[in-house]
This record gives C-alpha cells, sequence and structure tokens, in this order.
C-alpha cells in the first residue's frame, strides 16, 4: 500500500462554503498513482470545518450559509465563551456539527465523487484567515 500526505495552507476566505475541490487535486497529484483507495482531506481548526456536497449551482452554498446561521445563531445569551467575538463560539459549533474531515475514494487515480459533488470548505469566522488542512492518499 502507498501513503501520500501533505499540509496545506489554503488562502483566507470570507464567510461561508468555499469549494475547495481542486486546490486540494492540485496539492497532491499522486493520486494519480493509486488505482484503489482513499483520500482524507482534515482541517486543523476548530472554528472552520468540511464537508462534500453540490459543486454546481453557487446558490447552495448560499444556502448552507442562511441555513447554519439560523440553526447556531451568534450572541445566544447562553454562551460563556465570547472572548473572541460573537462569531467565535458559534464558528466552533458549527464547525463540529459539519465535521473536520471527509473521506473520498479514490478508483483509477481519480477521486470517485458523484458529478455534482465537490470539497467545500466552510469558513465559520468572520476574518478565520488562512486555513491548514492535511491531506491523505493511500491505496494501491
Amino acid at each position: 500500500m502507498n501513503f501520500f500526505q501533505k499540509e496545506i495552507k489554503l488562502k483566507a476566505q470570507k464567510r461561508g462554503f468555499h469549494l475547495i475541490t481542486d486546490e486540494v487535486l492540485n496539492a497532491i497529484p499522486e493520486i494519480k498513482k493509486i488505482k484503489i483507495g482513499q483520500l482524507q482531506v482534515f482541517i486543523k481548526h476548530t472554528s472552520a470545518s468540511l464537508t462534500i456536497n453540490e459543486n454546481a449551482d453557487p446558490s447552495v452554498r448560499v444556502d448552507f450559509e442562511s441555513h447554519i446561521n439560523k440553526m447556531v445563531p451568534e450572541n445566544a445569551p447562553y454562551y460563556i465563551h465570547t472572548y473572541e467575538g460573537p462569531d467565535d463560539m458559534p464558528a466552533h459549533i458549527k464547525a463540529s456539527l459539519m465535521g473536520a474531515s471527509v473521506q473520498i475514494p479514490i478508483t483509477n487515480g481519480r477521486l470517485n465523487l458523484g458529478i455534482w459533488q465537490g470539497i467545500y470548505l466552510c469558513e465559520h469566522r468572520d476574518f478565520g484567515g488562512a486555513r491548514s488542512v492535511v491531506i491523505t492518499a493511500m491505496g494501491n
């Protein structure tokens, strides 16, 4: 079995849901050497997350942001962790709800995603900055 791993910094993004599939693929061209395997993408932050969803219609990403903000509002009176601003504690909750990693099958040197699927960076802070992700490809 072969293992390839890279850590990259994604450019800072505004709050919202952003497609990063191409950035991930560009960072680890060794995927082409794997006939059958898995790709894991892990984000090293507690106020941003990753998920897989619609890659074609950008309105889906806008709706994700609108809906998650209703699910986890800012300025809830019961938040104690408010030292870094009103978006901080909600960002931690949103990151836990969405998750810190995604895993995707690799088949014949390509990600085996559905035709309308892409990897999202879910930026939950107003000014989250550059985000680090660890990308691990494994397989034969």
